[in-house]
């Protein structure tokens, strides 16, 4: 199975309480954020959450969807979000909130094993690829969050955490440093 070990940074100047709800809110993700192609609940878990189980399918700008489902084994209010992934990905999934004057930050941590056997096969020429489509995913998340805020997006980072990366600017892609990528979406 090919492993990934993806970080998203966003930084977006809305109040903490307000970023954490649209975040924590999974089952409204597709009404903002449109690679989320659909999100159902499958069981509700305890009072706070945990032990909840969602169904995400997303679809980024690459010709196909993944589907995998996520029982949330962590829940701090405006701290963490954490939860275990099983599917067309297994692993797990980790949202962090900070907040630094009007800024909010998210560090969002994806470490997952693909389990479809396509992308197995392909993943030692097109991993950049698979990386690149996550990087897009996540660069229009924060977007469409800040835009759904009616907040601006002050800064972005896309980092894959097993080779080497270059930061971005908010709206780009950051990618390893001998392949840069951009989105198509920001300014040269």
């Amino acid at each position: 199975m090919a492993e990934y070990h993806l970080l998203t940074v966003w930084r977006i100047e809305a109040p903490l309480d307000a970023v954490y709800a649209a975040i924590e809110d999974s089952l409204r993700w597709p009404d903002w954020w449109s690679s989320v192609r659909k999100v159902e609940q499958l069981a509700a878990g305890n009072a706070k959450g945990i032990g909840s189980v969602r169904r995400y399918v997303w679809q980024g700008r690459l010709p196909y969807r993944v589907r995998f489902d996520v029982r949330a084994t962590r829940i701090e209010h405006n701290v963490a979000i954490e939860g275990v992934a099983t599917g067309d990905l297994d692993g797990s999934g980790h949202w962090r909130f900070s907040s630094r004057g009007k800024l909010t930050v998210v560090h969002y941590e994806w470490h997952v094993h693909s389990k479809r056997w396509w992308m197995n096969l392909v993943a030692p020429v097109a991993r950049a690829i698979f990386v690149r489509n996550h990087a897009q995913i996540m660069v229009q998340g924060g977007k469409a969050l800040a835009k759904r805020l009616k907040a601006p997006l002050v800064g972005q980072e896309n980092t894959d955490l097993m080779a080497r990366t270059v930061k971005a600017r908010a709206g780009q892609v950051a990618a390893p440093a001998s392949a840069p990528a951009r989105s198509g979406a920001e300014r040269p």
